[in-house]
């Protein structure tokens, strides 16, 4: 599996996630300028991911200027023919905003920006992630959630160390504690907490690896 890591004015994250793919997963990682459109180089069978920062320096609306670049046209068109997308933190604002996942990233309940380490589970097990957003709320309408639900494309929600899903464990505030969905068809994926901070024994957690191959992307 090869990855595309795109770059847009004000990303910040994208060299930790080009590190952590290719030092930590020994991955094949290309890294990709906004301006650009071709992503002839890769196949379904590869993962595109849109790295956290600030696009755009967040103007607008988290997301909002970064999903009409040159690149984004090319990603849509990748992940509607069932390549995989991965969006992390800003990346997960560009993914809802460009339409890609349902729902909006809305400022954090209590309106600061928060960057700590969080507990987050899949339902089975609980990881050890940092976040680090100041606009990480989730929020969709009821049909949506229910959607979701149904669907089972909630990937992780925040909980506390023993996997309780309970409003403590909420750093901002996001409806039914969730820190990261799927599309319907399971190739789109976003998430607020960065687990490419997550990836190196030399950061004494390794827990971002486990995400990674959750998400089918470290085989």
């Amino acid at each position: 599996m090869k990855f595309g890591v795109v770059v847009f004015p004000g990303s910040n994250c994208d060299r930790d996630m080009q590190d952590a793919l290719q030092d930590d997963l020994n991955k094949e990682v290309v890294m990709l300028w906004h301006k650009d459109k071709d992503l002839s180089m890769f196949t379904m069978d590869d993962c595109i991911v849109l790295p956290g920062g600030f696009s755009y320096g967040d103007y607008l609306r988290c997301g909002a200027i970064a999903r009409f670049s040159p690149m984004m046209e090319s990603v849509v068109q990748f992940a509607n023919k069932g390549g995989k997308v991965l969006g992390v933190c800003n990346g997960f604002q560009i993914l809802c905003e460009s339409g890609l996942l349902p729902g909006v990233l809305l400022q954090n309940m209590h309106q600061q920006y928060i960057c700590k380490n969080v507990m987050i589970t899949n339902g089975t097990e609980v990881f050890t992630i940092p976040i680090a957003h100041g606009d990480g709320r989730y929020y969709a309408s009821n049909e949506v959630l229910e959607s979701l639900l149904e669907n089972d494309q909630i990937l992780f929600r925040y909980c506390d160390v023993a996997g309780n899903v309970v409003a403590a464990a909420n750093p901002n505030g996001a409806l039914h504690n969730i820190a990261g969905i799927r599309n319907a068809r399971g190739n789109v994926f976003g998430m607020m907490p960065h687990p490419e901070r997550a990836s190196s024994p030399l950061l004494g957690n390794t827990d971002g690896k486990k995400i990674f191959a959750l998400l089918g992307l470290a085989s």
